[in-house]
């Protein structure tokens, strides 16, 4: 009977192993494309800031941090209840750790936006790049009620496209954007910090190229 029990747990530990190992999709990664063009007769959807915002987190052996980044402002077109085109900035000043408090929390947060003397290009380099930008260039209907939002997204100037799922609701004068968690590799934008697939002998020092976003986007239909 013990040994049934013991043999129980070892299984139930296996799974729960698997589940919390489960990563988040990468996005798909391309050279910038052009925008997409909504009709004119399309309806103009404004961003509510106050209800959007970025969720992230970045990884590395010893830990796993979390937090948010603000959009900044965006702008939506709508045809027939289906999503056009659009656009969205996105406040790096904003970026938020949720998993740390007090001094920990006020560091990383200096050392992400790049505010520490010396550490300037680090990460995400505020004063050079106060904003990063989202621009649609496709949206294409998928099963289940998904999306498969395409765009170029731009941050510290450097320019990619990038393709991940959605769920678009469109209800009265309410438009919603939420993405499921994905990864993009931070390096493709020029994010370098403590990459061992650019730097070497980093031992176990080293943060994962994949950082995982969630984006969740309120917009109201412009009188």
């Amino acid at each position: 009977m013990k040994k049934r029990f013991t043999n129980i747990l070892t299984i139930v530990a296996i799974a729960v192993s698997v589940v919390a190992c489960k990563k988040a999709k990468e996005a798909n990664t391309s050279e910038a494309e052009p925008a997409a063009v909504a009709e004119s007769t399309s309806q103009k959807y404004v961003t509510d800031v106050n209800a959007s915002t970025i969720e992230w987190k970045g990884f590395k052996p010893t830990a796993t941090h979390n937090g948010t980044i603000k959009i900044d402002t965006g702008v939506f077109q709508v045809m027939d209840n289906k999503l056009q085109s659009g656009t969205f900035l996105i406040d790096m000043a904003s970026i938020e750790v949720l998993d740390l408090e007090g001094e920990y929390k006020t560091n990383l947060e200096n050392h992400l936006k790049g505010t520490v003397e010396g550490k300037e290009g680090d990460f995400f380099n505020i004063n050079q790049f106060p904003s990063a930008a989202f621009e649609i260039s496709s949206v294409e209907s998928l099963e289940a009620g998904k999306t498969m939002l395409s765009g170029n997204l731009t941050i510290k100037g450097i320019e990619n496209n990038i393709s991940f799922p959605v769920t678009v609701s469109n209800e009265g004068d309410k438009l919603t954007i939420s993405s499921e968690s994905f990864t993009i590799d931070r390096t493709k934008w020029g994010v370098n910090y403590g990459s061992k697939s650019i730097f070497d002998n980093l031992g176990d020092k080293f943060i994962n190229d994949e950082m995982e976003l969630k984006i969740n986007i309120v917009a109201f239909k412009k009188a």
